[in-house]
């Protein structure tokens, strides 16, 4: 009998792992304690790397026709009512097919990503308590029907910053929650035509003594603001106040809902515990400037959704699931919350620190964007969030661009489309010398040639070649030719290394523990 994996918590990251799990083919069950899925007014923002996971994942068309796209950034001075500096996402265009952000609440996020995995999913389950047994975790919930009891393969830990999972492993916190409260608002009112206003449909208004984020829902304008912690709750009115006083008065105002929330950077001590894993606040609650909270949550869902299949299909040993924590704990601790906390001292005109990043139009939308995390892929500590410079030569642990190349069969793709479901080895070289490139009979790993030289119809190398006009490829990933990539299912390049022999099979091997499985 095999066991599936539980998840429990059905917020945007349970759903997005359950909708990774189902993309590998991983059975699994999915719980949530409330009885309908979230109907709180928060997660506004899903950056472009967010949507390179849903498209892999299968939901990203359904996310997008539900969404406001945007393609800038506001960075607005509130003294003058001047930009300062936007953050062009037009720039991304050849990077990824999502050269842009999208604004939906997670009240109307959380029904289309439930809709593909609704058979596997169990509202009004409570965990009450589970333990680890020999090859399985029992999970005991309460449900209106009375205790429920349920055995899985593994358990995910997807429950959110009080997380009854993390509380009963025992595992520990650390970080600080912020004396900071952060006041959000949403409002009914037109800006379009009856109180024409020009701002970017994301956009942050900064100022020393209180500052300010503009977002647009698709049904209503949010509005985000500091709370002093000496500060009493304000009211619904008073909340609408401040806005006009930031964006000018504006006729049919309607407040539609209002959150206070604490803001925190905190982190737990560790993320896997035998057959039980943390993901998403559950793992780190950050602060949710520059929409780092939830996105980075659905990196967690990108590293781990992989690493489980290849684990329970019997193609990888222990190693592949020892590197989860290995790799995202630094982007939640170091990088993610960091960063946050540099654009709140930013936006608040307390610290320059991220002007650096602001200096090179392109490294500050990779950046912002959240495709420039680099991960920490062979345990040398290299990893950052941070692109400083226009298109740097990429490293181990960069996620690849997704480019568009020339398919074996002519047309356009996209290069990701060729790490969905597996393992993908680029050999760079030149299809005229008909290179040695491995048959492709696996579906763990594929081999592929990028060439500017279009192979040949006798080489036997024609459905294995990309083509590359002009080489623009190689030169965006800046290797020489001769060289090997292999890029990883979660589209992060595993190793980089001159074309030799079997090294794409050892490389693999290497990762993974075992030798790629035959088709």
């Amino acid at each position: 009998m095999t066991l599936p994996v539980a998840i429990v918590g059905a917020g945007p990251v349970g759903l997005t792992t359950a909708l990774g799990l189902a993309h590998y083919r991983v059975p699994f069950v999915l719980f949530e304690d409330e009885d309908r899925l979230s109907t709180e007014t928060k997660a506004g923002t899903t950056l472009s790397r967010s949507l390179e996971i849903w498209r892999r994942f299968g939901v990203v068309s359904s996310v997008l026709r539900r969404s406001m796209r945007v393609d800038e950034i506001g960075d607005i001075d509130r003294q003058t009512n001047q930009p300062r500096q936007t953050v062009q996402l037009s720039v991304l265009a050849r990077d990824t097919r999502f050269p842009f952000v999208i604004n939906l609440p997670q009240q109307d996020m959380e029904p289309v990503l439930a809709e593909p995995v609704r058979g596997q999913l169990h509202l009004a389950h409570r965990l009450v308590r589970f333990e680890q047994n020999a090859g399985r975790v029992v999970l005991h919930f309460k449900t209106p029907h009375g205790e429920k009891t349920t055995e899985a393969a593994y358990l995910l830990g997807c429950d959110g910053g009080r997380s009854t999972v993390r509380e009963q492993l025992g595992i520990a916190v650390a970080g600080v929650s912020l004396p900071v409260k952060y006041s959000l608002v949403d409002l009914e009112v037109d800006l379009d035509i009856a109180n024409p206003r020009d701002y970017p449909y994301l956009a942050y208004f900064s100022d020393a003594q209180e500052w300010m984020i503009l977002v647009r829902h698709p049904h209503c304008w949010r509005f985000l603001f500091p709370l002093p912690p000496e500060k009493e709750e304000p009211s619904a009115e008073e909340l609408r106040d401040k806005v006009l006083s930031f964006i000018g008065e504006a006729t049919n105002v309607r407040v539609i809902g209002k959150v206070i929330y604490q803001v925190h950077h905190r982190v737990a001590t560790q993320w896997r515990r035998e057959r039980v894993f943390l993901m998403g606040d559950a793992a780190h609650l950050i602060t949710p400037m520059w929409a780092l909270g939830i996105n980075t949550g659905l990196l967690d869902c990108s590293n781990l959704c992989w690493r489980l299949a290849w684990y329970l299909r019997g193609w990888a040993d222990e190693r592949v699931l020892d590197a989860y924590e290995r790799e995202q704990k630094p982007v939640a601790l170091l990088g993610a919350g960091e960063m946050a906390e540099s654009a709140r001292r930013y936006v608040g005109k307390e610290s320059d620190s991220v002007s650096k990043i602001a200096a090179d139009d392109w490294g500050n939308a990779c950046t912002r964007a959240m495709l420039g995390v680099r991960l920490d892929v062979d345990g040398r500590g290299d990893w950052s969030m941070v692109k400083y410079e226009r298109e740097p030569v990429l490293r181990p642990g960069d996620r690849i661009p997704d480019w568009l190349l020339q398919s074996p069969a002519g047309g356009e793709v996209r290069l990701h489309d060729f790490t969905t479901d597996g393992f993908a080895a680029l050999y760079f070289t030149d299809a005229r010398r008909r290179p040695q490139i491995p048959e492709n009979t696996s579906s763990a790993l594929e081999h592929y040639l990028v060439s500017r030289w279009d192979a040949p119809l006798d080489s036997g190398l024609r459905e294995r070649t990309l083509f590359d006009p002009g080489s623009a490829f190689e030169r965006r990933v800046g290797c020489p030719a001769g060289t090997l990539l292999l890029v990883r299912p979660d589209e992060h390049i595993a190793a980089i290394e001159p074309i030799s022999p079997d090294a794409a099979e050892r490389l693999y091997a290497d990762i993974v523990g075992k030798r790629p499985a035959r088709q």
